[in-house]
């Protein structure tokens, strides 16, 4: 079965991009981070990460941004009117959907390699079923294209394959 035909039958359309298969979801993601990476200049805003992904039967549409000491809900309303005002002249996101700019949080995901450089000496929690464990906590010690170290509380590195984590992100003890 071709990428194609497979998307068909599991609702997706794909759209091709410079030789590469992009599902609808990739698209409108990718057009929105096209539009907001001006925007986030404009503001010195970081762009962290946008999302196009459907929750209890809701599309989302989800941009988060940060800056140096933190976004605020007013840095997050002025992003949300431009967004909003920019979607509604393109039009070219077929579902209804909500649309939220919100901060990433304390335990924001690492995505970006400048999410891992930032991060490096920090404590992170990652998921990858591994030796019959499946979440581990540790200092981030080195990353690259395709692994992550991780320094464990005994001293003990355990290198990652980077494509098989399903989730790492900043760890916080309240």
């Amino acid at each position: 079965m071709t990428d194609k035909e497979w998307a068909r039958v599991h609702s997706f359309n794909f759209v091709q991009k410079g030789g590469k298969n992009m599902t609808k979801k990739e698209t409108y993601e990718k057009k929105t981070e096209d539009y907001l990476l001006p925007l986030m200049e404009e503001y010195h805003f970081e762009l962290v990460d946008v999302e196009y992904v459907k929750e209890a039967g809701n599309w989302y549409l989800r941009a988060y941004i940060d800056k140096e000491g933190g976004i605020t809900v007013d840095d997050c309303e002025v992003v949300s009117r431009r967004l909003g005002e920019w979607l509604d002249e393109k039009d070219f996101i077929e579902d209804s959907y909500i649309l939220e700019v919100s901060s990433p949080g304390l335990g924001r995901p690492l995505k970006k390699d400048k999410d891992f450089d930032r991060s490096i000496g920090e404590d992170v929690k990652l998921y990858k079923p591994m030796n019959k464990q499946k979440d581990y906590t540790g200092t981030l010690k080195a990353y690259d294209k395709n692994t992550v170290t991780v320094t464990v509380e005994d001293g003990t590195e355990l290198v990652f394959n980077r494509p098989e984590i399903a989730l790492i992100r900043l760890a916080f003890d309240f």
